[in-house]
């Protein structure tokens, strides 16, 4: 079978996926079954794969996609024992006492402490946090996780003290002859070819990361304002640009000068450093506040089951104890996962796991200690006696809890198997590559020297499917070197933008939408999501590998060039324009007054 066909036959269970949940509008745990099914048909019936090594891959799956329900229910758990503690009243109290613009509530909670808790967790858990703590605030549940899954972009590659660079990237380029042959050509070491690859990872991302929170504040206002308008989130571009380079700048610099294993997580600090004092002082501030509409008046697809009322409670929780639980999530999260404690190897040392399922090569492990889910559980059992909580209202969180989890794990059940079997098809009877990598090739034939434009994308693509920026670089980082070899491009470079696509890829991976769906309480609108970041993801992957094409054959009259360009003076335009709407809505306003 030539390789055009084969291509276009291993794009069928990514298209089923886009066609259920995207343009059908299908719940996940109506369409991803589905997605299992056909992919588990396409492997066998045209893969030739051994029915042991699908069995295999969809066992290994379940095992995932409970530890992802750990997650889950760790973060809900937590935010339900505040909730009947008293701490989210004061929290919200806290908040609204900085700002009470959503727009730069949104940006605080989500841009920085959201890329905290990347760099110290990863998993996807950020998202699992913050979407329902800003719906705890006052968020509707459908705007809240957006906003969270918006960021699971440029801090990402450096998630979990750096586990897509050094173990993604590690693993997917270790071993190989031409790797080796490359970085001894250089004079350098692996390790220090790893850290300086971070480095330019973190440059690229910094060029799209600059414009996130305001791709956030735009999009929160255009489906989430009174007046569906992208202007209301244009308004407050000054802060938003200041934001985006409040935390890139300390994230590149940390990246290029010590590492790729805390660039996210002293960016987010740094930043929330910088950006509350700032907004304290009305500094880049809009002279409007946003806020949405009553709650009455919102859209009924909006809210989730998730329901925190602003009610103040019986018993007065100071802010100071209403923190302290974060505060020890954050602790607990670094503690565990850098290298130089021994708490990441105590808890790595209780490990389950079965070698070669069902006699296949596929087998699975799981350190069920080390999963973030274990501190959120920890965290709110500290809770119970840290806010002197009655057990009526602890049972109360654990029973809500459970019930919300219970909805999302049937999506997830059947959603991280099917990346498995996808994924896992490499074994295949006929000889053929595993799919995503057929996928890879079969675009890489199409764009030759033009690569470097479509590198993030196959990166976005591995992570959409795999759910995970470290999985995406295993598969994929010796392709792109590859490539890079064969057209004659630097190929760090080009490994430098599967990682940078990688990252972005988690904002539309399936089990990151239906994991923060399940913890802002919100089942069933993981399609409308997806559509909608859709919008950040096409801006994330055309930018970068605009940048890194320029990178690579320098500025001037090219296609990278000329895409660059267009994208930053489309984005200065829209820019001026909405700014100018402004002006002239705030005139009116006046006259009418």
């Amino acid at each position: 079978m030539s390789m055009g066909m084969l291509s276009l036959l291993a794009v069928v269970p990514i298209f089923s996926v886009f066609l259920f949940l995207v343009v059908l509008r299908w719940p996940a745990n109506k369409a991803m079954p589905l997605s299992l099914l056909i992919t588990a048909v396409m492997s066998y019936g045209v893969w030739k794969v051994p029915l042991t090594d699908i069995l295999a891959a969809s066992v290994k799956g379940v095992v995932s996609a409970l530890e992802v329900g750990i997650i889950v229910f760790g973060a809900i758990l937590l935010l339900n024992m505040l909730k009947e503690s008293g701490a989210v009243y004061t929290i919200r109290q806290g908040f609204m006492g900085i700002t009470p613009d959503r727009r730069i509530q949104a940006i605080i909670i989500a841009w920085f402490f959201g890329s905290f808790l990347e760099g110290a967790a990863g998993w996807g858990s950020p998202a699992t946090v913050i979407a329902p703590l800003l719906v705890a605030v006052g968020f509707p549940a459908l705007a809240a996780v957006m906003v969270a899954l918006i960021i699971q972009s440029t801090p990402v590659s450096f998630g979990a003290v750096g586990t897509p660079i050094l173990t993604g990237v590690g693993t997917g380029l270790s071993g190989s002859e031409l790797v080796d042959k490359h970085i001894a050509t250089l004079g350098t070491t692996y390790e220090r070819y790893l850290i300086d690859l971070g480095g330019q990872v973190a440059i690229i991302h910094s060029i799209a990361g600059i414009f996130i929170p305001l791709f956030l504040t735009a999009m929160l206002t255009k489906f989430f304002g009174k007046k569906k308008s992208f202007r209301e989130g244009f308004a407050v571009w000054k802060f938003a640009l200041f934001a985006g380079l409040s935390f890139t700048v300390p994230y590149m610099l940390v990246a290029v000068f010590l590492g790729p294993e805390f660039p996210s997580l002293i960016g987010g600090l740094v930043g929330l450093a910088i950006v509350i004092p700032a907004v304290k002082k009305g500094l880049f501030a809009p002279k409007e506040t946003w806020d949405f509409e009553h709650k009455e008046k919102w859209n009924k697809e909006w809210s989730g089951t998730l329901q925190i009322k602003n009610e103040k409670p019986g018993r007065f929780i100071s802010p100071l104890l209403a923190w302290v639980p974060y505060v020890i999530v954050a602790v607990l999260l670094v503690m565990t996962r850098v290298n130089f404690l021994p708490f990441s190897s105590w808890l790595k040392s209780w490990e389950v796991g079965i070698d070669y399922l069902f006699g296949s090569e596929i087998g699975f492990s799981t350190v069920p200690l080390n999963i973030p889910g274990v501190v959120f559980l920890f965290t709110s059992f500290i809770v119970f006696f840290l806010h002197k909580m009655e057990w009526k209202r602890a049972k109360k969180a654990i029973g809500e809890s459970g019930k919300t989890v219970s909805a999302a794990m049937v999506a997830l059940i059947f959603s991280v198997p099917m990346v498995q079997v996808f994924i896992n098809t490499g074994g295949s009877l006929e000889g053929y590559m595993s799919m995503p990598l057929t996928i890879a090739e079969g675009i890489s034939g199409v764009f030759n020297e033009n690569w470097p434009l479509i590198s993030p994308s196959i990166g976005a693509l591995g992570a959409f499917v795999a759910g995970s920026n470290t999985i995406s670089n295993m598969m994929f980082a010796l392709f792109q070197f590859g490539v890079a070899d064969n057209i004659g491009a630097t190929p760090s470079v080009v490994v430098a933008l599967q990682a940078v696509g990688g990252a972005a890829g988690n904002m539309i991976c399936v089990h990151n939408v239906v994991a923060a769906s399940a913890a802002a309480g919100l089942v069933g609108k993981e399609g409308s999501l997806i559509r909608k970041l859709l919008l950040p993801l096409t801006f994330y992957v055309f930018i970068t590998g605009a940048a890194g094409y320029m990178i690579l054959y320098g500025i001037g009259f090219n296609i990278g060039t000329l895409l660059f360009g267009g994208i930053v003076a489309g984005l200065i335009i829209a820019i001026i324009l909405q700014t100018r709407k402004t002006r002239v809505y705030e005139k009116e306003e006046r006259k009418s007054i």
